[in-house]
């Protein structure tokens, strides 16, 4: 569903984005990991078009990402990202509606959509006449989500979605994601730095250091199997909390 080809981005000289390839596979969740400046946001803003590449190709299933299709693209794509990066002026029926009124949809069909969506992420009705600043953060990330899925699009891109809230908020968020990945089946790629989250949510994931993908595959083969000594020392870190998360969930 999306193929990286020897994809690389540097900033001033410095690399944020190795050559890199990747194959994501169409509705799976697909999580990269790693430290703060590893590239793992990097290459998610590279797939959403937001930032161009220094060399290589990326598609969405068979069509490349040029300058031509890039805004096809985007519109087959749903972005979240921290807080829901809501538009403070605009209600939340406003934010999840935007792109959707910019296309011309009627008002019934924006109706039905808003209600299908509330109901899918637990949103009360109610709550979709309200500003931002008038959400908890919770709140604000199921319209963030809402508004991403406005469009029914084939691909989620989410970055660092849950890593504003508080544990208990967080943990029932990722219980709520679980399921709407699984009833929708979209191809997601979710950028997090919490191995619980990542082992909870993904079907695969890629931990990266520096710009490079250390190693790919299930939270299993990442504790079991390290790839890297830097990957057996970040799952070590992450350890006890992963446990505690796992535990928690049971």
């Amino acid at each position: 569903m999306i193929t990286l080809e020897d994809i690389s981005k540097s900033y001033d000289g410095k690399i944020a984005l190795a050559h890199t390839t990747l194959d994501l596979a169409p509705e799976r969740c697909q999580v990269l990991i790693g430290p703060s400046g590893c590239g793992k946001s990097t290459l998610l803003r590279l797939v959403a078009g937001l930032i161009t590449p220094d060399s290589g190709r990326i598609k969405i299933g068979d069509t490349p990402m040029t300058p031509q299709t890039c805004r096809a693209l985007r519109l087959r794509m749903g972005y979240v990202i921290q807080d829901g990066g809501l538009f403070p002026h605009l209600t939340a029926a406003g934010n999840v509606t935007l792109m959707a009124r910019h296309l011309g949809w009627e008002r019934e069909r924006l109706r039905k959509r808003l209600a299908e969506l509330a109901e899918l992420t637990q949103l009360p009705l109610e709550l979709l006449n309200r500003y931002p600043v008038q959400l908890s953060g919770g709140q604000r990330q199921r319209v963030g989500l809402m508004r991403a899925l406005m469009l029914d699009p084939e691909v989620l891109l989410m970055d660092e979605p849950l890593g504003a809230l508080d544990p208990i908020i967080r943990s029932r968020l990722q219980e709520d994601l679980k399921q709407i990945f699984q009833r929708l089946k979209k191809t997601v790629l979710l950028v997090t730095h919490d191995m619980g989250e990542a082992a909870y949510l993904g079907d695969e994931i890629a931990l990266m250091r520096d710009g490079v993908i250390l190693q790919r595959g299930s939270a299993r083969d990442l504790l079991e199997r390290p790839a890297d000594p830097f990957v057996a020392e970040f799952i070590r870190a992450q350890r006890r909390l992963w446990v505690e998360d796992a535990e928690r969930r049971l």
